[in-house]
């Protein structure tokens, strides 16, 4: 069959990879240079309000692993807003992309068919998309720097709202935070236990603990039903931290807060390292649960936000 695959001038070839491989290896590349993706993300200059990645033309917020592509992208290649589209839709909005720009890294299920047993299966398979920042247009201006309007004080309050609207079953105590399945419960230090630090207040640290937190409450057997670790350490229990660690960093930043630094950074990225190298699968499958966290949690507020 003869290949009518085209390539203009702004693509550029897909390596010949797995998918899952070329996902993967852009997470482990910033984790290696010390920079934990979903820690401190790319925050946007034209509007501090909107932080998660989002498609220009159709207006939706991407979801799962393309959040942190997105991310790694924009820290990487210094893209200045967090607008994206591919290069079919920047040209039907008239816009064009300069020259020497790379698209950038997002992935989508596709599905072919297979028979097997007489029956024609549907079997899904991830491909690879390119698209490109809105300051990579040949007619991008750099927009002036929006004030954020809402007050710590009137974030916070929004935080503790959309909280107690799931609720959750949370006790205080002076000990750790984590969540029982068994008693369908969240454990968390008393607020007063949290600290100021470098880059977080401590108000900061206790939400977006909390927030880890909620992201497992999501996987309880009377919700999502996503928990099945056996044991402390096995393989579905690394997804499910990983799950919780994305849910949290996606739900600061819908908040415009940042994400609780780590105590050990370099043992705290070695863990994420060995995970990820183990296993190509794992980022995809936690980022996409953890969209579907988020999700959840958004649903069960009584106002939107």
């Amino acid at each position: 069959m003869e290949n009518t695959t085209t390539q203009t001038k702004h693509e550029f070839k897909v390596p010949r990879l797995d998918v899952h491989d070329l996902v993967t290896n852009i997470i482990i590349e910033q984790l290696e240079n010390g920079v934990i993706p979903w820690e401190k993300p790319f925050l946007s200059h034209d509007n501090s309000l909107k932080r998660l990645p989002v498609n220009y033309t159709t207006g939706k917020q991407y979801r799962g692993i393309n959040i942190l592509l997105l991310w790694c992208a924009a820290m990487k290649r210094g893209h200045e807003t967090q607008e994206w589209a591919s290069m079919k839709q920047w040209n039907a909005k008239g816009e064009s992309i300069r020259k020497g720009e790379k698209g950038n890294l997002v992935v989508y299920y596709d599905t072919f068919e297979k028979e097997k047993d007489g029956e024609v299966q549907k079997i899904s398979f991830l491909k690879a998309s390119y698209v490109f920042n809105r300051s990579q247009l040949k007619g991008y201006t750099p927009p002036e720097s929006v004030v954020d309007q809402m007050s710590k004080v009137e974030r916070f309050e929004a935080i503790d709202k959309f909280i107690a609207n799931t609720k959750a079953v949370i006790e205080y105590h002076s000990g750790g935070a984590y969540y029982m399945p068994l008693e369908d419960k969240i454990m968390m230090p008393k607020p007063e236990q949290f600290l100021d630090t470098d880059h977080c207040s401590a108000t900061e640290n206790f939400h977006s603990v909390m927030f880890h937190e909620l992201t497992h409450w999501t996987g309880g057997e009377k919700r999502l039903q996503r928990i099945n670790h056996k044991k402390f350490g096995d393989k579905n229990y690394a997804i499910e931290e990983l799950v919780a660690e994305l849910g949290a960093a996606f739900l600061c930043n819908s908040f415009g807060i940042s994400s609780a630094e780590k105590g050990n950074h370099a043992a705290y990225i070695d863990n994420w390292l060995k995970v990820l190298k183990e296993n190509n699968r794992c980022i995809v499958t936690a980022a996409s649960e953890a969209s579907k966290a988020v999700e959840f949690l958004h649903t069960m507020q009584t106002v939107p936000l």
